[in-house]
């Protein structure tokens, strides 16, 4: 029987990663990181479900270890997905919602330390990015863009301002 960590959520739902599969890669969680994924899907993931009628929101994803962070070009190294802070969420997978409607339902309802319009259009992002942090409601919110930079794509963000 596979452990689940939320009421609606699996623990391989949150560790799957086709780069980790590909290249062999480990990407299983310390106990202190699945601790960590377990209150994100507490506070933010079950809470957000339950307001939007308990719709299905794709987790596209959420643990990544350094290791994978690193083979995935992950935003940085101090990524909350390495520490089990953060989930990718896309609405658009199920329908029934949009990722502009996740959005604004956690910017306007829920405690987060970060919250990212991923890319996307200025009428709806590609995936939300969240970041819950126990005690951190710092509720910083931005948008993700892409710019070139010595002619290569790099992302770049901005203060949310849709």
């Amino acid at each position: 029987m596979e452990e689940k960590l939320s009421t609606n959520v699996k623990l391989s739902e949150v560790t799957k990663s086709k780069t980790a599969s590909q290249l062999g890669l480990d990407n299983t969680p310390t106990p202190e990181h699945k601790a960590n994924l377990k209150k994100v899907l507490e506070n933010v993931f079950e809470p957000l479900r339950t307001g939007m009628g308990n719709k299905p929101i794709y987790i596209s994803c959420g643990y990544r270890g350094k290791a994978v962070n690193e083979a995935t070009k992950g935003a940085s190294k101090t990524s909350f997905h390495c520490t089990g802070h953060a989930l990718d969420l896309d609405a658009d997978v199920f329908g029934g919602m949009t990722n502009k409607d996740i959005f604004y339902y956690i910017k306007n309802n829920l405690n987060y330390a970060e919250l990212i319009w991923e890319f996307g259009t200025t009428s709806n992002p590609d995936w939300v990015h969240v970041a819950f942090v126990e005690g951190d409601n710092s509720k910083e919110t931005l948008r993700a863009y892409s710019s070139m930079v010595n002619g290569k794509p790099k992302t770049k963000y901005v203060n949310f301002d849709l």
